[in-house]
């Protein structure tokens, strides 16, 4: 065949290369086309189903704020289903309006829908509903656990791979508790969480005196000793110069941060920033923050050392990695916050999976994973034994999904 000798002759080859290509294709090639359409699933979303559920505790217990300390405990479950067959789980919280926008707003424009469309429908989620990342983040939640097991992977795989299989855990287990002292209650449970094998714990403080409290700190860290890695957590209950007072005390006996210990006021963390700035431990929160806009203007401020997106808050799984890369871009740790039932436990497993670490160094500075040891009866027995932590490590699953499978009848029995 001639070689063409310039760029008309060129020009002309490719315009006869194509229309004889065009000429050329086979019904046997367009078939094969239609057959490489067809493997990909076709999948439609057929119900979307919320469930509050509600329980009566054995003892009030709560944070440094929770005046009166809480008696019931309660979660809201989505479960969205498909004409295949395949269910997808999600949680959050029930608070505001959370239920009513799934319900009402949400659900329909779901119906109908292919739910491997994800990036289709995130955006047709956040467009109705005034911004509740609450209600995303469980819808979200559920389409990434249909979409893992209609393409048989974990959901870590759908979003890139992971960076890890094993997740470090620490145990939320100091709470106050109706009836019993903190000097007493404090470090016995501790040094039972030890004894468990746990080797980080975080702790409440705030509800009591400065002065009260480190007596307190100091019984704990004798108890579990100077390896065990201890966190604090003020749920807002501090000015800026009790939180600097407490702040230095917990530098002294090695804590390894201080979380959103003044008032949170929405996603707006007012003075945090500042706070940053005097804090000689590093400073974490960034619970509240409903959507990646929330926490870019928080990260922009510098208003944490550690940054604390929850997906079943925020919007969901991928809402908490866009933050984390965000974070990571500005050298900000993220710390996925972690508060609830099975299915989050589950969704924030995947999550730490794909959370990167803040620099190119050995994995110092892991993300942890936050599992809270309060009453609940919907952790441990909504998905028994599914996600385990063994020497203070929790295994990524690789089962399809969230990697769990929901008991139906342990919904049903505290639905209201």
């Amino acid at each position: 065949m001639t070689q063409p000798t310039n760029r008309r002759d060129l020009l002309k080859l490719g315009a006869g290369a194509v229309a004889g290509g065009l000429a050329a294709i086979s019904p046997t090639a367009v078939q094969a086309e239609a057959d490489d359409r067809a493997k990909w699933p076709d999948l439609k979303i057929t119900k979307v189903t919320s469930y509050l559920l509600e329980c009566e505790l054995e003892r009030a217990f709560g944070a440094s704020v929770s005046v009166p300390l809480d008696k019931t405990r309660d979660a809201l479950l989505v479960k969205i289903e498909t004409d295949a067959g395949l269910v997808g789980w999600g949680e959050t919280s029930p608070i505001s309006g959370a239920r009513g926008t799934i319900d009402k707003f949400l659900a329909p424009r779901l119906i109908g829908n292919n739910p491997l469309e994800y990036r289709k429908l995130w955006r047709s989620l956040w467009g109705p509903n005034f911004g509740n990342g609450l209600a995303t983040g469980a819808v979200e939640m559920a389409i990434n656990d249909i979409r893992g097991k209609a393409l048989g992977m974990p959901v870590a795989e759908l979003f890139g791979g992971r960076f890890r299989d094993k997740v470090p855990v620490y145990v939320s287990a100091l709470d106050y508790v109706e009836g019993i002292d903190i000097e007493k209650w404090y470090p016995m449970r501790a040094e039972k969480m030890v004894k468990a094998g746990h080797k980080a714990i975080k702790m409440r403080l705030g509800r009591y005196s400065v002065a009260r409290e480190v007596k307190v700190i100091k019984s704990i860290r004798k108890a579990v000793g100077p390896d065990v890695k201890l966190m604090a957590d003020g749920n807002g209950a501090y000015t800026m110069g009790n939180a600097l007072k407490m702040a230095h005390h917990l530098r002294d006996f090695g804590f390894e941060f201080l979380e959103e210990p003044m008032p949170q006021r929405s996603n707006n963390y007012p003075g945090y920033d500042r706070l940053r700035e005097k804090m000689p431990l590093p400073l974490a929160g960034g619970e509240a923050v409903d959507s990646r806009e929330a926490a870019k203007a928080l990260i922009d401020r510098r208003a944490f050392d550690i940054i604390q997106p929850d997906a079943s808050l925020c919007g969901g799984i991928g809402e908490v990695v866009f933050i984390s890369e965000l974070a990571n871009l500005s050298g900000v740790r993220c710390y996925p916050h972690c508060w609830g039932a099975d299915i989050i436990i589950a969704a924030t497993v995947q999550t730490l999976a794909l959370v990167p670490d803040p620099h190119f160094g050995l994995p110092t500075d892991t993300p942890y994973l936050e599992l809270d040891q309060s009453e609940n009866p919907w952790r441990d027995a909504l998905a028994r034994g599914q996600i385990e932590v063994k020497d203070g490590f929790v295994t990524v699953p690789r089962k399809p999904g969230l990697g769990i499978e929901v008991d139906e009848k342990l919904v049903q029995k505290y639905a209201v």
